[in-house]
């Protein structure tokens, strides 16, 4: 691999969801979003739930392809110019239910709304927020 392009590995527990190389990767980094060009100092941290952008820049005078990739959580490292994300849970944008987001994000504001005593808030709360990054990350915006 050339050094002025970064190995991009995302790993779920289960499996194995993307092995690419890339010009940049773009990912939700618990202090902020964390950008990443070939030559980055080594690193770990921790990922917030989000969207991790790849981005191949192409040939000159093409589009650059965008993979985006929704985590709730995980873990990034730098290393070698290589990221590798150990995420939680992921799910490639592509393959995104919207209709089972917009019902997700329905049934939380739902939940909050009504106030009861029965409801597990920061569960609903948390449903809410990964309905929300799914529909955002859909949609092209974070």
């Amino acid at each position: 691999m050339a050094e002025d392009r970064i190995q991009f590995n995302l790993q779920a527990p289960d499996k194995a969801v993307a092995d690419l190389v890339v010009d940049r990767v773009v990912a939700p980094g618990v202090e902020g979003e964390l950008g990443v060009l070939p030559g980055h100092v080594d690193l770990v941290t921790c990922l917030e739930p989000g969207v991790v952008r790849v981005v191949d820049e192409n040939e000159e005078g093409e589009e650059p392809i965008e993979h985006r990739f929704v985590v709730h959580g995980g873990f990034l490292e730098i290393r070698d110019n290589a990221v590798s994300v150990l995420a939680d849970v992921t799910e490639n944008v592509t393959d995104l239910d919207m209709a089972r987001a917009e019902a997700a994000r329905k049934r939380a504001e739902e939940r909050l709304a009504a106030k009861s005593k029965d409801i597990d808030l920061t569960r609903a709360e948390f449903s809410l927020k990964r309905a929300l990054i799914r529909l955002n990350a859909a949609g092209g915006t974070e």
